[in-house]
C-alpha cells in the first residue's frame, strides 16, 4: 500500500512509519516538528529513520537514506491547501493519522493549540481524505475520553460523555467527526484509544521518561495522588502491532448494529472504535521500582495530590481488538522499562 503517516516524527508515528516501510509499503511521513517538547528528539527520530536535516524545510519531500520507499515532508495540518495538494499528488491507499497536540496538563494552559491541531487539523485530514477518494482511515483517539467514568476496565461499550480535560474532549470530538464522514462518504474509519504508550524514543513529558531523567540526575520525582495511581502501560512494539493490523483491515459496517439500542463503538456505517492497551494496570510505584531496578539508583519521592484533569486509574478492555485482529500484547512493564532505560543510557550518555 501507499500509506500516509501523520505525526511521523512523534513517538508512535515514528515507529509506525518504520514498521510499514520495513515490510515494503510505500510510506509518506508528515509532521509539523513543533516545539511542544524539544524538537531535537523529533529530529533524532527522523535521523534514525534515515531522514536528513534538509527535511526541516517546510513543503520539501525528503527521501530516507535507509528506506527508499519512505519519504518525509514537514507540514502543518492547519495548512489545508497544502495538505489537499499532497493528497491529490500522492493518491494514498490508506491514512494513519497520529498527529495531534498531546498532553492533558498542557491543555489547561494552552487550549487554543488543541482546537487548531486536534479539531481544525483533523477536519482538514477528513476533507483531504474525502476529496482524494481515500477510503481507509486509521486515527488516534485516547484513553482520556473515559473521563469521569469509573467502570473498570474501560470498555468501548461504555458512554464517554464526561471528559475532564480539553484534550480528552477534542479526542471524543475526533471520534464523532470521523463517524459523520464515514456515514456521509463511506470512509472506512477506525479510531484507536491509546493507553499510556511507553518505550525507547518515547515522549519526554511522560512520567516514565521524567522519572528516569530525574533518577539519573539525582533529583526528586513527584508521585501524584500520593502514589495511589494506576496506568495501563503499553509497550510501543505492542501498540504498533495493533495499529498495523488495523490499517490492513479497515472498518466495515456492523451488520448487527441496532439503531434502537446503538452500540457506542460500531455503526451501520464503516466506523469502529477500539481500545489498544496491555489490559493490565500497573501501580505508579511499580513503575518507579522498575526504574530503580534498571538504573541501580534509588528515587527520592515527593507525594502530591492528583492534578486537575487527571484520573486515578486507566485499564483497557481490549477484547474487541483481540477478537477482531488477534491482538495480544506481549511486553510486561519490567521488560519494557528495561528496554527504555538501556536506550536512555545510550541516548543521553548515562552510566
Amino acid at each position: 500500500m501507499k500509506v500516509l503517516v501523520t505525526g511521523a516524527a512523534g513517538f508512535i508515528g515514528f515507529y509506525t512509519a518504520l514498521r510499514l516501510a520495513q515490510r515494503g509499503d510505500e510510506v509518506v511521513g508528515l509532521d509539523s516538528l513543533n516545539d511542544y517538547y524539544e524538537p531535537e528528539l523529533k529530529y533524532a527520530r527522523l535521523t534514525e529513520a534515515g531522514i536528513g536535516a534538509e527535511a526541516q524545510a517546510p513543503g520539501k519531500i525528503t527521501a530516507s537514506a535507509k528506506f527508499p520507499n519512505y519519504r518525509f515532508t514537514r507540514m502543518e495540518l492547519e495548512e489545508r491547501e497544502a495538505l489537499e495538494k499532497l493528497f491529490e499528488a500522492e493518491r494514498f491507499d490508506a491514512v494513519c493519522h497520529l498527529a495531534a497536540q498531546a498532553g492533558v496538563r498542557y491543555s489547561l494552559a494552552n487550549p487554543h493549540a488543541y482546537a487548531q491541531s486536534n479539531l481544525c487539523g483533523f477536519l482538514n485530514v477528513l476533507e483531504a481524505v474525502r476529496k482524494s477518494g481515500t477510503t481507509n482511515l486509521c486515527y488516534a483517539s485516547s484513553s482520556s475520553v473515559y473521563g469521569l467514568n469509573t467502570h473498570q476496565p474501560f470498555s468501548t461499550e461504555d458512554a464517554v460523555n464526561h471528559p475532564v480535560s480539553l484534550y480528552a474532549a477534542t479526542k471524543k470530538a475526533n471520534e464523532l467527526m470521523a463517524h459523520a464522514y464515514s456515514h456521509l462518504y463511506a470512509i472506512r474509519a477506525t479510531g484507536l484509544r491509546f493507553f499510556t504508550v511507553y518505550g525507547p524514543w518515547g515522549r519526554p513529558d511522560m512520567a516514565y521518561f521524567l522519572f528516569t531523567k530525574a533518577v539519573f540526575e539525582g533529583k526528586p520525582i513527584t508521585i501524584n495522588n500520593f502514589g495511589d495511581m494506576k496506568r495501563d502501560f503499553t509497550y510501543i512494539d505492542d501498540i504498533v502491532e495493533g495499529v498495523v493490523r488495523v490499517i490492513d483491515a479497515p472498518a466495515e459496517p456492523d451488520a448487527e448494529w441496532n439503531e434502537n439500542s446503538p452500540c457506542p463503538s460500531s455503526s451501520s456505517s464503516p466506523w469502529r472504535i477500539y481500545n489498544i492497551g496491555r489490559g493490565k494496570p500497573e501501580g505508579l510505584m511499580n513503575l518507579v521500582e522498575a526504574i530503580e531496578a534498571e538504573t541501580g539508583k534509588k528515587a527520592e519521592k515527593i507525594l502530591a495530590p492528583i492534578p486537575a484533569g487527571d484520573v486515578p486509574q486507566t485499564w483497557a478492555d481490549t477484547q474487541n481488538l483481540e477478537t477482531r485482529f488477534g491482538y495480544t500484547p506481549k511486553v510486561d512493564i519490567r521488560t519494557g522499562i528495561g528496554h527504555f532505560v538501556r536506550w536512555y543510557r545510550k541516548m543521553y550518555g548515562e552510566k
